[in-house]
Parts: C-alpha cells; structure tokens; sequence
C-alpha cells in the first residue's frame, strides 16, 4: 500500500510518499480501507519538532507515519470485535497517542477508537470532525447536566460549533460569544443566545 513516511521532523517536504506492508490488525482491531484524513494543527506542530514528534508518536524510530483523523470503509475486523463488520463506513481518532499512521490507504485501529459515519455524511466531513467534536465532546459530556447555563467562546470555531451541539443534545441553555457576522450561523446551531464580542461587554 501506499503511505506517507515522516523520515525526519520538519515540513511537509520531509513527508516521502512510499510503498509498504498493509497492516495486519490485532484481535481487539480493525482494518479500514482510508477514504480521507484531516490535517489539524496539532499534526503541523508535531511534524515539525522532533521533541514533541517523540512525545506523541511514543518512539524516537523514524520514519514514523503520521495522521490521526480518518473516514473510511472496514475491510477486516479482528476476532474479538462485534461492533463492526466489513464495508461500515467509520470515522475516527485512531492510536492517539501514538502513530496515528493515518497517512496510509489502509489503518489498523483499535475498535474503540472509530465510529459508525453518519448516514448523510461524506468521508471528508467526517475525516474534518474527529479532533474538534472530541474535544468538545470530552469536556462537555462529564460536566454539563439538563438546565445547566454554559458559556461557550468562539461558537463559529472548530470546537465551538460543535460544542453549542453538544451541550444542547445535554440539555443545556447556551451563551455562545463570535463577531456579529456568525450570529446567524451560532443560531442556526441552537444557541439560545449570541454575545457579540466586538460590541458587547460581558
């Protein structure tokens, strides 16, 4: 298969497109056949510091294959997974931390880390989904209960859109701050009400 080394930290000209072994997947694993990755922040800043590509990634071995945000179609799952089965469609952060090895037609992921892709969904928003709706999903889901009043900044964001979803699917009231040109979008998204950071004090 096709894959994307990282031989050395450094920009994207450090990324070698090369042939290698498809993974073979662990019992508790499943293999998805990658429709399309995303590339967040945080995969530029551990590309360029060989530090934290270390920390991350777990190994100082290079090359490494980076990439952690995917959409794709099962194509084998381990002998200890039910929750899947071959041509789901799925989406996921997968062996985060670690290498992600999502530059690659073919990952192997632990079942946990993946999801069933909406029906009305395209692989390339789900690829865009995973990094920011985690991290919103993580601090919201432990935290907000029904009828809780939160205050959600930069609404029209990455997290933040998906954010005001989340904590309406808990129950919550939500204040969500953005420029006066994304009211309509923070709205849209079922805020029950819109700060306008640049005119209003709060």
């Amino acid at each position: 298969m096709k894959a994307y080394l990282l031989n050395e930290a450094g920009g994207v000209e450090n990324l070698v497109l090369s042939n290698i072994e498809k993974p073979r997947i662990k019992v508790n694993e499943v293999l998805v056949e990658t429709k399309a990755i995303s590339i967040n922040p945080v995969d530029v800043k551990v590309r360029k510091a060989d530090e934290v590509l270390t920390l991350i990634m777990g190994t100082e071995e290079r090359p490494v294959i980076p990439g952690w945000d995917i959409s794709g179609t099962v194509v084998a799952v381990g002998e200890e997974v039910s929750e899947f089965e071959v041509g789901n469609r799925v989406f996921g952060m997968v062996n985060f931390p670690g290498q992600g090895k999502g530059y690659a037609e073919y990952v192997a992921s632990p079942a946990s880390h993946l999801a069933i892709m909406p029906e009305k969904a395209t692989f390339e928003e789900a690829a865009a989904t995973t990094l920011a709706a985690l991290t919103a999903l993580q601090v919201l889901k432990p935290r907000v209960n029904e009828g809780d009043r939160i205050l959600i900044h930069a609404g029209s964001g990455g997290v933040g859109h998906f954010a005001i979803q989340i904590a309406k699917a808990l129950g919550a009231h939500v204040i969500s701050t953005s420029s006066a040109k994304n009211r309509d979008f923070i709205m849209s998204l079922g805020a029950d009400e819109h700060i306008d950071y640049r005119e209003q004090k709060f």
